[in-house]
């Protein structure tokens, strides 16, 4: 697990045999003040393929928040592959950041996938999707946001961030943050047939909802994602006031509940 270690404005690496109980963390990434823009480094996504780890993070400075690129052969050594960031905001509704990476290689395309969350610093406003031969050369979609909060639903009624996105049998799949007002947050999840267009929210969003006086009681947020086979876990952020914490939430089965 790579995560972000606040304090140190850096990457933590933490390893685990079950998922449950987890290695000390230990910085495997850390700021670079030279670039002015990744003075603090956070939120990575990283994939995993025959030449290596693929690493995009977010770095912030000055109020703002860019998108950046790093390989490395082990997951533990970084190279950045570029001084400038990979993604930066550009369009209206992208504000001042860019954040919260989620990325994918698509084979059969030979491209790889990203979602993004664009908008205010503190906390993004919507999710774009971008795509790039390389990692380092993205092209951003014509129709983004391609996932916008839902005014109906209170729960979401303000924004929607911090996505993890990956395919699953024929769908594809968004775990995502939202937010009812810019402190409290739970995580819904959706799916579309092509990640882009049509997203069908679960019936039974949120599915993951704070506990009343507990670590998470203000927010639950930041999810990641996987089926190990016979069950579904998704470790999350948990807030109460300023401390956050790791938790685990499990989902036996397969089937996740959409119905057909």
């Amino acid at each position: 697990m790579w995560g972000s270690w606040r304090p140190k404005k850096s990457l933590a690496l933490f390893e685990s045999a079950d998922g449950v109980k987890w290695s000390d963390p230990v910085v495997v990434f850390g700021p670079n003040p030279a670039t002015d823009w990744e003075n603090d480094i956070n939120r990575p996504a990283v994939v995993k393929r025959a030449d290596g780890y693929h690493l995009w993070y977010t770095g912030q400075a000055r109020g703002h928040s860019w998108i950046g690129y790093a390989t490395s052969p082990d997951g533990r050594t970084w190279k950045r592959m570029s001084d400038k960031p990979v993604l930066s905001p550009e369009l209206p509704w992208e504000k001042v950041a860019l954040m919260c990476p989620t990325v994918i290689l698509d084979e059969s395309a030979r491209l790889f996938r990203m979602w993004y969350s664009g908008g205010e610093q503190y906390e993004p406003d919507a999710i774009g999707y971008a795509t790039s031969p390389d990692g380092l050369r993205w092209t951003k979609h014509t129709s983004n946001p391609v996932f916008r909060p839902n005014p109906s639903h209170v729960w979401e009624q303000r924004k929607v961030a911090g996505a993890q996105v990956f395919r699953h049998g024929d769908w594809y799949y968004i775990f995502y943050i939202g937010f009812r007002d810019v402190d409290h947050a739970q995580i819904g999840v959706a799916r579309s047939r092509d990640g882009i267009t049509n997203w069908e929210r679960h019936p039974g969003n949120p599915v993951v909802r704070p506990g009343q006086d507990e670590f998470d009681q203000d927010a639950c947020y930041k999810p990641f994602t996987l089926f190990d086979g016979k069950r579904w876990m998704l470790w999350y952020n948990g807030r109460h006031g300023w401390l956050e914490r790791i938790a685990l939430a499990i989902h036996d089965g397969e089937d996740l509940g959409f119905g057909r």
